[in-house]
């Protein structure tokens, strides 16, 4: 692109002449590729929603209007972007993986002890801005998303009591301490099945 753009520039036709970028995924490398082409100058860039395309795909869609955003270039609202990404996911059967950048399950998931009690003293404090930021790189609110404090092998009891009260439970220290237990067993998040069998157990 900087070739391209130097050779219209001394050809004097920059003006009249766009540049577009088509790239595959054959090396890993469309996402960095598309988005050198943006600070390069390209007009336009080719893409498609989860990448998808023939052989291993090409340019990520979803993921240059992400790093767009995060990098300034781009100022709309992006908040039914994962909307979108779950509705090609569906019809063209390729859903995004669970470690998917921004729009997987497990985007915003995290058991961590530490980074629940980040996040859950951002909130009490009243600054989501904070939070939707202090443990992420990315805020999940731009993109429709929220963070998501799970209860793991990892997690702390803060984990359990957020939980807990984020769906209008008790948090009874026996039941905060059964579920703990039962987390720490483990070596995986909890699926809110298990844990609601925990509580049915102990109530």
């Amino acid at each position: 692109i900087h070739f391209a753009h130097d050779v219209l520039i001394g050809l004097g036709v920059r003006d009249r002449v766009k540049l577009d970028w088509h790239g595959h995924n054959d090396r890993g490398l469309a996402l960095p590729n598309a988005l050198a082409a943006v600070e390069a100058g390209a007009d336009r860039v080719h893409g498609t929603v989860l990448g998808v395309g023939e052989r291993v795909g090409n340019t990520s869609l979803d993921q240059m209007l992400v790093n767009l955003k995060l990098l300034g270039h781009h100022d709309g609202d992006l908040s039914a972007l994962s909307q979108l990404v779950a509705l090609i996911g569906e019809h063209c059967h390729v859903p995004p993986a669970y470690n998917y950048p921004v729009f997987g399950r497990d985007a915003f998931r995290t058991g961590t002890g530490v980074h629940a009690a980040a996040v859950v003293k951002a909130e009490g404090k009243g600054d989501n801005w904070l939070a939707d930021r202090i443990y992420s790189g990315v805020p999940a609110s731009w993109f429709g998303r929220e963070q998501e404090i799970e209860i793991g092998h990892q997690s702390g009891v803060s984990n359990v009591k957020y939980w807990l009260a984020r769906r209008g439970l008790s948090t009874d220290d026996r039941v905060v301490q059964a579920i703990f237990d039962t987390a720490k067993v483990g070596n995986r998040l909890l699926e809110e099945a298990e844990i609601r069998a925990v509580i049915a157990r102990v109530v």
